[in-house]
């Protein structure tokens, strides 16, 4: 998939001087006809073509410590793509937005299947709630064949990548760093992950360290990569909102899961559905909404899962949801004898219908029309 551009190492040598994003190589593209001719110009050359002395500058000192060729012997040597705003594999969503990257540099492999896509992002301390809709929203989505895109950072971004590709879909992760400087570092095996199921992108060269000033940047291109941003769980000053603010910025949907009014974790989502974002509740809102088809046509059934519940099973999924409940809380509102709900919610977490998620508290796995007990 690499680019086919014959100046490519020149490209890569830009993305490593300050200054130099896509307004400049357009001009750098027009004034000189190739990124190589530019690369060997004149400082003089460079002012006549319209540089400011700072940037001048700072092409000057780059090409001092840097060869283009070794720069590309490096990317290869690490198993990276590089893709210019040129290529034709260069994702088309991207290609639609203002400020679309002249460099990608891709681990994995991007198809045209990555143009059903939905981006899904949210707070990095999620509540038990605002985990287990992620889990859900995005492993139903990539069960319909769509691809889920994040932005690799802990929380809800990891819950949806882990989600995508335990459902056997595809996902893309952008991170605000060089490819081979995995953050957060426990995330490295995660990346290894779905480069094999989908890819890991980055407009920053090799070696560039995660930095709080790229975030902001990359999540322009979270939003551009996608048809729609889905947001699960946000507080009220969240960093996801620049996400939000991008996806507005670039014509695109943007879409919420509602939670409780009394969570701060989800007082930027409530406030985005009450200024007009698309209240999802399942995957089949976002599927509507982003006008892609039945989640169904996909989907591979989980074990288990719709198998009926009768007796204990059924009274204690009764009193289940999405909000953690205790084991002596199940016992008292079902009374049921601890040691009877123990053995239920045994079998249950086996078959998939229910979760535990923290010592001995449960959840419902998911809502299925198979287990409503009632009448």
């Amino acid at each position: 998939m690499t680019s086919l551009v014959p100046d490519l190492p020149y490209w890569i040598a830009f993305t490593r001087v300050p200054f130099v994003g896509r307004v400049r190589i357009g001009l750098l593209e027009e004034r000189f006809g190739s990124l190589e001719a530019a690369w060997g110009a004149s400082a003089g050359e460079l002012r006549a073509a319209g540089l400011d002395t700072r940037v001048v500058s700072a092409i000057t000192e780059v090409r001092t410590k840097i060869d283009p060729h070794d720069e590309l012997d490096r990317v290869q040597k690490a198993g990276v793509d590089v893709l210019t705003w040129h290529d034709p594999t260069y994702p088309r969503l991207l290609r639609e937005i203002d400020d679309l990257p002249p460099v990608l540099y891709v681990r994995g492999e991007l198809t045209d299947d990555d143009q059903r896509s939905v981006t899904i992002v949210g707070t990095r301390k999620p509540t038990a709630y605002g985990k287990e809709a992620a889990r859900h929203l995005s492993g139903d989505l990539a069960s319909a064949g769509v691809t889920v895109v994040s932005g690799l950072a802990r929380g809800i971004d990891g819950i949806a990548h882990r989600a995508a590709l335990e459902a056997g879909g595809r996902t893309l992760g952008v991170m605000g760093s060089g490819l081979d400087v995995p953050y957060p570092p426990e995330h490295a095996g995660l990346m290894r992950q779905m480069a094999e199921n989908g890819a890991v992108i980055s407009e920053y060269p090799l070696g560039t360290k995660p930095d709080a000033r790229h975030f902001p940047r990359r999540n322009r291109l979270l939003s551009g990569l996608s048809l729609g941003t889905l947001v699960i769980e946000a507080p009220e000053r969240s960093g996801t909102f620049s996400t939000i603010r991008s996806a507005l910025e670039q014509n695109r949907e943007v879409l919420c899961v509602p939670g409780s009014i009394y969570s701060p974790a989800s007082a930027l989502t409530n406030q985005m559905i009450r200024e007009g974002a698309k209240l999802v509740m399942n995957a089949e809102d976002v599927l509507e909404e982003l006008n892609l088809g039945a989640a169904t046509a996909h989907q591979s059934p989980l074990p288990g899962l719709d198998e009926p519940v009768s007796g204990d099973e059924a009274a204690i999924y009764e009193v289940l949801n999405l909000d953690p409940q205790h084991i002596d809380d199940l016992s008292r509102r079902t009374e049921i004898p601890v040691t009877r709900v123990m053995g239920a919610l045994s079998v249950m977490e086996l078959r998939g219908q229910v979760r535990q998620v923290g010592r001995m508290n449960f959840i419902r796995a998911r809502v299925s029309p198979a287990h409503d007990t009632r009448a």
